[in-house]
């Protein structure tokens, strides 16, 4: 297998996508493949740039045995090029992201987290931003990235 780079992407680069980046990765180290993937996340959004992951992501994530380590920052059209899967976590985070390609060159790179679900989470078409909402939000995103970041996986294989 070659080397793959794979981007998760949604608004603000504080909640979903740095969970999906730390899972996949830990699912990657645990499958002793991490030296196969280059795995970051960004958001449509710059609001956030240089903050570290919300604090009840963190904590969720951290009662799982994942570490959510990145720092946020801006999705940018030079992102087209540097990875080969570019996972978004909504259809807003879609449009967001086609947007930034007018000439329509990358749109094949780019699919919704849930393309990759399975099971009972395969009924969802996108990952639900938890930030509004209770603590009850965070463990359903981290279910539904760590069914579709399997999904994900297999399919990279």
């Amino acid at each position: 297998m070659s080397k793959k780079s794979v981007l998760f992407v949604c608004l603000g680069n504080i909640c979903r996508s740095p969970a999906a980046e730390a899972i996949f990765r830990d699912m990657v180290a645990k499958e002793k493949l991490i030296e196969l993937f280059h795995i970051d996340s960004a958001g449509t959004s710059g609001h956030h740039a240089g903050e570290r992951a919300d604090a009840r992501m963190i904590k969720t994530a951290a009662h799982r045995g994942i570490d959510v380590t990145s720092i946020s920052r801006q999705f940018v059209s030079e992102d087209f090029k540097r990875f080969d899967y570019i996972i978004v976590m909504d259809d807003s985070n879609y449009q967001n992201v086609i947007s930034l390609d007018p000439q329509g060159e990358y749109g094949h790179k780019v699919s919704k987290m849930t393309d990759y679900s399975s099971g009972k989470f395969a009924s969802y078409d996108k990952v639900p931003d938890p930030y509004w909402g209770g603590e009850d939000g965070f463990d359903l995103v981290l279910d539904l990235l760590t069914d579709a970041s399997e999904g994900l996986l297999a399919n990279l294989k």
